[in-house]
């Protein structure tokens, strides 16, 4: 059974930087994609970020574009999401979800995130 965990999120300032990490379990990180969506109160999920091991793509939505980047480490089963130059339309509920081979995750299996405030 695949289980995520984030971690990482906090209080922060306007073009501050933040490493979220999504721990996996119960799978082989290899075969799945991994997607980090958010949602703010009042708002729909966003796609964040994806990264696909199986056909090596990566996504980014245009808000995060130059500013997040996504990477892996099979060997910790760990994604990463490094944030910087955040801004306050960054806050939000943040969590990885995994889908077996290919972006975008559906988001049935997922995490339950960690919260990222960004305020002065």
């Amino acid at each position: 059974q695949v289980q995520l965990v984030e971690s990482g999120g906090g209080l922060v300032q306007p073009g501050d930087s933040l490493t979220l990490s999504c721990a996996v379990s119960g799978v082989t990180l290899d075969d799945y994609a991994i997607g980090w969506f958010r949602q703010a109160p009042g708002k729909e999920r966003e796609e964040v970020s994806c990264h696909s091991h199986s056909d090596k793509s990566t996504h980014y939505a245009n808000s995060v574009k130059g500013r997040f980047t996504i990477t892996r480490d099979n060997a910790k089963n760990t994604v990463y999401l490094q944030m910087n130059n955040l801004k306050p339309e960054d806050t939000a509920l943040y969590y990885c979800a995994a889908e077996q081979w290919y972006c975008w995750p559906t988001g049935h299996v997922r995490g339950r995130g960690t919260q990222v405030t960004v305020s002065s």
